[in-house]
């Protein structure tokens, strides 16, 4: 059993739908107050009141992650609202399909900001309130896409997800000296509401092609993120774990077919 977190603030940026209300719920229901950050304020307090309803203790606050003076704001109203940050879930990201020959500088553009410039906007804003805790934790979510491996369509978003890596190998050097980790989490196919109206054959494909024959579910990726926030992973920094039900292992659709 982990070290309690009740009691301790987590902000969940991008928590009001997918992997970032899975991890709000399981941040919430380990007795953490949690922050719902995201740029639609409705979404953010209806995933709220979900939290509320479990028994839970939690805010909404809108926020543009990509935009320096509202990143500032959002640690701001935590602040104000529960005494500090100890734990800051960078997770808001997008991911519009696009292929190079159709896509332009300002695609580009909006995917590095909102998925890679955000996180180095977050972590900074969230320094001084670890600094006056006296530690903290950083949780970024990037993908197996980009690190790992590569979808048509996905070129910037691939980047982004293998930069927020490279940023935090160093991040994790210069947080250090405020007691601060930060580490990342890798999910693969994640079962989220973005994927129910793609049909029951299309998620039965996906599936097929990882070694656990299912789609993980936001909890899982939720739990990691728990690790890393806990008090038993406080020697650990600088890293990555991936999440995917062996997906990235296979060589081949046909190593599937041997298992």
């Amino acid at each position: 059993m982990l070290t309690s977190i009740s009691g301790k603030t987590v902000i969940v940026t991008g928590g009001s739908k997918g992997i970032g209300k899975g991890i709000a719920k399981v941040f919430a229901a380990q007795g953490a107050n949690v922050v719902i950050a995201a740029r639609g304020q409705e979404a953010a307090e209806a995933a709220v009141a979900e939290i509320k309803a479990d028994g839970g203790t939690a805010m909404a606050v809108s926020c543009d992650v990509a935009d320096w003076d509202s990143v500032q704001a959002m640690v701001a109203a935590t602040t104000e609202a529960f005494g500090g940050v100890d734990i800051l879930c960078a997770n808001a990201g997008i991911f519009p399909q696009k292929k190079l020959i159709e896509m332009s500088p300002e695609d580009w553009d909006q995917v590095m900001s909102t998925n890679l410039k955000s996180s180095f906007l977050c972590v900074k804003a969230c320094i001084p309130a670890f600094e006056a805790a006296g530690a903290g934790r950083v949780v970024l979510t990037s993908s197996i896409t980009g690190p790992v491996t590569g979808f048509p369509g996905w070129s910037h978003y691939g980047a982004s997800k293998a930069g927020q890596l490279g940023f935090l190998k160093t991040a994790a050097m210069e947080l250090s000296r405020y007691n601060t980790t930060i580490n990342a989490v890798m999910p693969g196919n994640i079962y989220t509401e973005g994927l129910q109206d793609l049909g029951e054959d299309y998620l039965n494909t996906m599936a097929a092609s990882i070694p656990l024959k299912r789609l993980g579910a936001v909890e899982d990726i939720g739990n990691a993120a728990l690790f890393f926030a806990s008090q038993e992973a406080a020697y650990i920094t600088g890293q990555q774990i991936v999440v995917d039900g062996g997906q990235i292992l296979p060589e081949s659709l046909e190593a599937i077919d041997e298992i």
